[in-house]
Formats: structure tokens, sequence, C-alpha cells
């Protein structure tokens, strides 16, 4: 086992909380081997794994374990990779996605994408064709993270109406996205609950997620209630 491996799990073992760990469970139904360690602290261990010998790592990441996984995914997004070899170690890390937290954080640290939009767009609308829950879920949530701007809003819509998936936390994403589209382009977005173009679960809990945010004028909120299916 290499020093990075287990200089990684000296730190998680140190940092798990008891209290938390039962906390966290009850937020990911059906995920055991939680250790209870908290996002923050994930995040500043995986900062510094990415400046070290990481590789190592994640040769000998148990994938059974929460909070692992969830580094090697956060790692990918702090270390200094080229494009090309950071699609590669996604393409390994992305099918062991589990559950929509790993999903989540992991995708919040890929602020590359941002940067790159061109580069990144097809690799994410590759997954948006898998049939995996988490994958396409993954797509979803970049799309919300870092490409719902002036520049890819159509876009963006256009890809999030195509997706057809009656996984739970996909609907969930695609609800959360829309949300998001409206939030910062409700001229654009509104089009979507007129011309009903989502299904039942995902057209309500999208417009329950914009009547839930504070940049959302009390006009607006009430106009959107009234589009809601029974």
């Amino acid at each position: 086992m290499s020093d990075i491996t287990q200089w990684i799990r000296n730190e998680l073992y140190e940092n798990s909380e008891e209290g938390y760990k039962e906390f966290h469970s009850s937020l990911v139904p059906g995920i055991s081997n939680i250790l209870g360690v908290r996002v923050p602290k994930l995040r500043e261990i995986a900062k510094r794994a990415a400046k070290g010998d990481y590789r190592e790592f994640i040769e000998h990441v148990d994938t059974q374990v929460y909070e692992e996984l969830m580094l090697w995914g956060m790692i990918l997004g702090y270390a200094k990779l080229s494009a090309e070899e950071r699609k590669k170690e996604l393409e390994k890390f992305i099918p062991h996605i589990n559950n929509w937290a790993i999903c989540d954080c992991s995708c919040a640290t890929y602020k590359f994408m941002r940067d790159f939009p061109k580069e990144w767009m097809p690799f994410i609308q590759s997954y948006l064709c898998s049939t995996q829950e988490y994958e396409i879920r993954f797509a979803v949530v970049c799309l919300l993270d870092f490409f719902i701007n002036e520049t890819y809003i159509e876009q963006v819509l256009d890809l999030l109406l195509q997706v057809h998936h009656e996984g739970y936390y996909v609907k969930m994403a695609v609800a959360w996205a829309i949300s998001v589209c409206y939030v910062k382009f409700p001229k654009k977005t509104e089009s979507v609950f007129e011309e009903n173009l989502l299904d039942d679960f995902t057209h309500n809990k999208s417009i329950q997620k914009i009547r839930e945010s504070y940049r959302v004028p009390k006009e607006s909120k009430e106009r959107l209630q009234k589009m809601r299916r029974k």
C-alpha cells in the first residue's frame, strides 16, 4: 500500500464523526460504509492529495467506502491534468458513481468545464445518452453547474428536454437544472412550462424549486403555480 493511500485513510478515520455519519447516512439511502467525514474536510484532503502522487491512491481506492470514492472524484477536479488525461480519468471514475452526493460533490470541483466549455460539452453530451441513472445525472449536474449562461442557455434547455429516463435522481437533477435556467433566464425558460414539454413529475418539481428561490418575483411564482399539473 502506498504512503499517500495510508495517509488518506488515516485522515479519513481521524476526521470521522459518528453523529455526522448517522445524519449523512439518512441523506444517502442505501449506501453503506460511510465513515462520517464532512465535505469541507474531504475537499481539504483531496486538494492536498492532488498535489502529491494521487495516482497511487486511485489505484488502491476502495470504491466500497463512500469517502474514498468521493475523494477519487474530487481529486480529478483538483489535479493538474491535460484535457485528454482528465477525460480518460473521468471515464474510469464516472461508472462508479452510485449516489447523488458523490455525483454532485465531485461535479462541483470540475470548474475546468466552465473555463473550456467548447471542449467539454461533447464529453457531457455523451453521458446524456447513457442508460445509467448516475451517468446521466453526472451530465445534467455538470450542465447546471457550468453551462447555464448566455452562450449555452438554449442548448442546455434543448439537451435537458431530450433526457428521458425514469430514474428518480435523473428527474430531480433535470428539475433542479430547469429551475436554475428559469432563475437566470426566465423568459427563455417559461415556454418549457407553457408548452408542457416535461413529464408530470419533472414539470411540478421544477416549479416547486423555482417557487422556493428567493430570486424569483412573487408574481412569477404565482403564475407558475397556476401551471402545476394535478
